[in-house]
């Protein structure tokens, strides 16, 4: 088997001291609506096999869920527009320094808390602790993605919400299709497990570990499938490691 990684991402990685290979697999853009168990039927059933641990990201499964937002139906207000203003804008994605993930946040757990969030976030940040805001306002506001469309015009008009049961998600996809699932939520600058199959749970703390260098990528691979096999299932001289052609992702 050929197994691929995005360029500067490394094909071995280890958790709790044991060594796992990785391939990246290679899909189809996901729509809105589109079967998670089919997806995993047609670009992973292929390449696995028993022992392997595969990581899905967070968007697929969501996306699959139609935990979509439309910017359409997000009114921005005063609050939004002026709270914004003061907050950081990251390159891994929408954030709160964009009006829209202003309002979403006030929508979703309204105003005083965002306020709240926010006075507590520029107490906090000279003294170097970052994320404050975040952790206030919780998982449903800092996990939205998309309203950007410097990677792929489709997100621009989006906003994609964390996926709902993960850990059922997983359990379902173990059950029907023998793979024993992780969904992440991972960007470059961490990452987060949000569920994880019934035969995984006794490993949950340390699975993160297999995706702590975010080997999907952050651009246009099409990779949001990571195949973790260990390394003892590895076989020299017939399994190559091979990268992804830069030219290939575009």
């Amino acid at each position: 088997m050929d197994f691929y990684a995005n360029p500067g991402k490394q094909h071995r990685i280890t958790m709790d001291g044991r060594t796992f290979v990785r391939h990246a697999i290679k899909t189809r853009f996901v729509e809105p609506g589109d079967n998670y168990l089919a997806l995993f039927q047609e670009f992973v059933v292929p390449v696995y096999q028993p022992g392997d641990i595969v990581s899905t990201s967070e968007k697929v499964i969501a996306l699959c869920q139609n935990r979509i937002v439309d910017r359409k139906d997000i009114h921005i207000g005063f609050w939004a527009k002026a709270l914004s203003r003061f907050a950081s804008h990251p390159t891994t994605g929408v954030g709160v320094g964009e009006t829209i993930k202003m309002q979403f946040a006030i929508d979703e757990v309204g105003l005083p808390k965002v306020l709240y969030a926010s006075l507590a976030s520029a107490v906090t940040k000279p003294f170097g602790k970052k994320g404050v805001f975040y952790e206030i306002v919780g998982p449903e506001v800092s996990g939205l993605d998309g309203f950007y469309d410097h990677v792929w015009s489709q997100y621009r008009d989006i906003g994609v919400r964390l996926p709902t049961d993960s850990d059922g998600v997983c359990n379902e996809v173990k059950r029907e299709l023998g793979i024993a699932l992780i969904i992440v939520d991972a960007n470059d600058l961490g990452q987060e497990l949000l569920g994880c199959s019934d035969d995984l749970a006794p490993m949950r703390s340390s699975l993160i570990q297999l995706v702590a260098d975010n080997p999907t990528g952050q651009g246009r691979q099409l990779t949001p499938f990571i195949l973790c096999r260990p390394e003892e299932n590895f076989h020299e001289g017939t399994d190559r490691l091979l990268f992804y052609d830069d030219a290939a992702e575009h």
